[in-house]
């Protein structure tokens, strides 16, 4: 696991976590874990069901969200949206890079929050993420909120 990147007390982001990291997260205070890493992205990439027994067994609550940038739906961005509400805190969130979930949590604050994805997306470019895609991407997914789909 690289090291995360703190977003405040509470948010945290990260690329893939194996197993093994599990008791080294639960150490390092998080109650919460999201993945938004489909299975079988690329080979040798743990299962969601390796790491999810593994943050059981440290009382760590897990929660599968699995996305592609270019495939995240208004859907998408909700249950991850309820998942930061409700989980426990602090939460550690992650995919392959974490790049894509930062992209989630940054349209979150664009539908709940009504930020801007420009700002968001020059803010998450400070912390080293490259979210160029975000205000095309809120774009979409605006029109597909509103038709319905």
């Amino acid at each position: 696991m690289q090291g995360p990147v703190k977003i405040d007390d509470t948010l945290s982001f990260t690329g893939q976590i194996t197993p093994f990291e599990v008791a080294e997260i639960a150490k390092a205070g998080y109650a919460g874990i999201i993945n938004n890493r489909p299975d079988g992205e690329e080979p040798g990439q743990p299962t969601k069901e390796a790491v999810e027994a593994e943050a059981k067994k440290h009382g760590i609550d897990y929660r599968y969200i699995p996305v592609t940038t270019s495939t995240i739906t208004y859907k998408d961005v909700a249950a991850f949206h309820n998942a930061l509400l409700r989980g426990p805190k602090p939460v550690l969130v992650h995919c392959r890079s974490g790049a894509r979930s930062y992209v989630l949590y940054a349209l979150t604050r664009v539908f709940f929050d009504g930020e801007s994805p420009l700002m968001l997306a020059a803010d998450a470019a400070k912390k080293g993420f490259d979210l160029r895609v975000l205000p095309a991407l809120a774009e979409k997914l605006q029109a597909e909120k509103d038709s319905g789909v």
